[in-house]
């Protein structure tokens, strides 16, 4: 199943009781930004996306996940939090670690 993500931020809010002005603050963007996204339809970036995730104070997977998750701990969740401000190349950077002490195992 393929997931409209306008309708999964638009439930999220509703489930926060979030307007997009308080989801805005939330994940320190501009209204405007925000704007853009629900008025014109516009998709967000997979950056921005991980934005308003950290905003709801969820992962990527939570956005995306069909049913409901298991909550994360609270390790997982400052990762996540970490995660979020890392450039491109650093996300790069610690994936290729993990990847490279999994394939040791």
């Amino acid at each position: 199943m393929k997931i409209n993500v306008h309708e999964r931020l638009n439930k999220l809010m509703k489930q926060h009781g979030w307007t997009e002005y308080k989801l805005a603050k939330a994940c320190s963007l501009s209204e405007s930004t925000l704007a853009n996204i629900f008025r014109r339809n516009t998709m967000p970036s997979i950056s921005m996306l991980e934005t308003i995730c950290s905003g709801f104070s969820i992962s990527m997977a939570q956005f995306f996940a069909e049913g409901e998750m298991a909550e994360l701990t609270s390790k997982l969740k400052e990762l996540f939090k970490h995660w979020v401000n890392l450039t491109v190349e650093q996300k790069a950077a610690v994936y290729a670690v993990i990847k490279a002490f999994n394939s040791s195992k």
